[in-house]
């Protein structure tokens, strides 16, 4: 019975010394490049980039499949469809409210530093479109920020938000530096993971319905002359 109450004691120790281990994760970004880190108590994973593996030399080529390579977080992060301002207001509406109910519970045990975030957007394409958008971003981050300042320890935060008419594409560079408790942040999972799951199927589902943009090969021909 003694060794029970042992085993009992060890596991709850363990337990607490666990929910209370400290996480942390930084990324900075920019120029096409980004770097990753995740802190673990007192242990540090590079996330991004991936260490390049040396290659031996090899005696005899057996013929199959190539080895892919594992991608880099960049091009990960360029396939991942763009949000419309739709998309981010029904974001805000979904998930905001869950949000603040979970970091309330977590009496400011969430830190953030650094926070530096400079975005452009690129207006060429689209221009009624992105003025459109950077109206509601902008809106957002003054409405927001404020609000999340409030739930959230973030000592310095530098945020600029920009629009390029002339440029096609979107670009964006900063670091964000994130600390927060394991046992907080299945917590705050916990509270946000079925609003988030069904903002998710809703933005999926207007994704496949948008109709993919026209091409010069699919543009009509043109009749003999």
């Amino acid at each position: 019975m003694l060794g029970l109450w042992i085993a009992l004691a060890v596991l709850l120790v363990l337990t607490v010394l666990i929910w209370r281990l400290r996480l942390g994760l930084y990324v900075a970004f920019g120029s096409g490049q980004a770097v990753a880190d995740l802190t673990v108590g007192p242990f540090h994973i590079r996330l991004a980039p991936s260490k390049e593996t040396k290659k031996t030399p090899q005696k005899t080529k057996k013929p199959g499949k190539p080895k892919k390579e594992p991608k880099d977080l960049t091009e990960a992060a360029k396939k991942v469809p763009k949000p419309t301002l739709e998309d981010i207001r029904d974001a805000v509406e979904t998930l905001w409210p869950a949000t603040k109910k979970a970091l309330c519970r977590t009496r400011r045990g969430i830190r953030i530093q650094p926070l530096r975030l400079a975005v452009t957007l690129g207006g060429a394409e689209d221009p009624a479109a992105a003025a459109e958008l950077y109206g509601g971003l902008h809106a957002l981050i003054w409405t927001g920020m404020p609000a999340l300042e409030r739930l959230v320890v973030i000592p310095d935060p530098a945020i600029h938000l920009g629009i390029d008419f002339d440029a096609a594409k979107t670009r964006a560079e900063g670091e964000i530096g994130l600390s927060i408790r394991l046992g907080t942040l299945i917590a705050v999972g916990a509270q946000l993971a079925l609003p988030a799951m069904g903002w998710l199927r809703r933005f999926l589902q207007r994704r496949r319905q948008t109709p993919a943009p026209k091409t010069a090969d699919t543009a009509a021909e043109r009749p003999a002359a």
